[in-house]
């Protein structure tokens, strides 16, 4: 069964293109019909395509890697920020800083500076500093959480990314491609998908239209983190279940010194019956 169907894509606008004028020629597979000047994508293929994304979206959170959420324009950011802070998945909605992928060490020291501020307000270190000073730090402070702040947790390179607006967003496109990241992504009419690992040919304008598909896989990742988590606490129950390696190797000690104890007793009975014998 589909995730989703054709109808909620055409009420959210899912459809509707850009102007025939600003067409990539290679969307045309994607592209239904023109009517007024616009193309319009054919969303029997945007349901199969959504399909494809989501369940491959699902195995990589089932394997517990990180999938990194890239929406910077104004319709798409407060939508992304929300339904991906429920699954805790990184996101970048404020402003794609060049290098964030190809130059990931430097990013993380940005993001350690950010923990080490926190740790100084923690241990109070901050009240020992002028006015000045403090006002400076928490300014730094405050600007490193607006653009690191959604990737903290982000310790290594994500498994993939998933974009809103590939044109927009050509920078990340072009960092994953170059590191050979698969890249998930909502690509209008106006963009070129061959730019990207998972198509989806939709509206990526409308918010109602990012709305949908960001939920969708959104609930197809939740899905995959919950499988992970019944996994492991079934491995862990199996491993409760099975015998504690330790108590065995106390038992195995305990009978091989017992066997020890008893075969000189053996020994010292067989010499007896023999010392018998011969006295008879």
């Amino acid at each position: 069964m589909s995730r989703v169907n054709f109808q909620d894509l055409l009420d959210a606008g899912a459809h509707f293109g850009h102007l025939k004028r600003k067409w990539n020629p290679h969307m045309a597979p994607y592209i239904f019909m023109e009517r007024n000047g616009i193309h319009i994508i054919d969303l029997q293929k945007t349901v199969v395509k959504i399909d494809e994304a989501a369940l491959a979206l699902k195995q990589i959170a089932k394997s517990g890697r990180k999938i990194l959420f890239v929406a910077t324009k104004k319709q798409a950011k407060d939508i992304v920020a929300e339904m991906v802070a429920n699954i805790n998945m990184p996101y970048v909605t404020e402003r794609w800083s060049g290098g964030m992928l190809t130059n990931f060490p430097t990013i993380r020291k940005s993001v350690k500076k950010m923990t080490s501020i926190d740790k100084m307000e923690g241990d109070g270190t901050l009240n020992h500093l002028s006015k000045r000073e403090r006002l400076q730090i928490s300014r730094q402070r405050a600007k490193l959480e607006k653009n690191f702040g959604s990737i903290a947790d982000l310790t290594r390179l994500p498994a993939a990314l998933f974009i809103v607006d590939i044109q927009k967003e050509k920078i990340a496109v072009a960092e994953a491609r170059r590191l050979q990241i698969p890249v998930f992504a909502m690509v209008d009419t106006n963009s070129d998908p061959s730019l990207v690992d998972y198509t989806i040919p939709c509206n990526d304008d409308a918010a109602k239209s990012i709305a949908l598909v960001v939920e969708i896989l959104t609930k197809a990742i939740q899905e995959g983190l919950s499988e992970r988590k019944i996994e492991k606490d079934k491995d862990g129950g199996a491993k409760d279940k099975g015998a504690d390696p330790k108590k065995e190797t106390k038992t195995i000690a305990k009978k091989s010194a017992a066997k020890k104890v008893a075969a000189p007793a053996e020994a010292v009975e067989a010499t007896k019956a023999e010392e018998t014998k011969t006295e008879e």
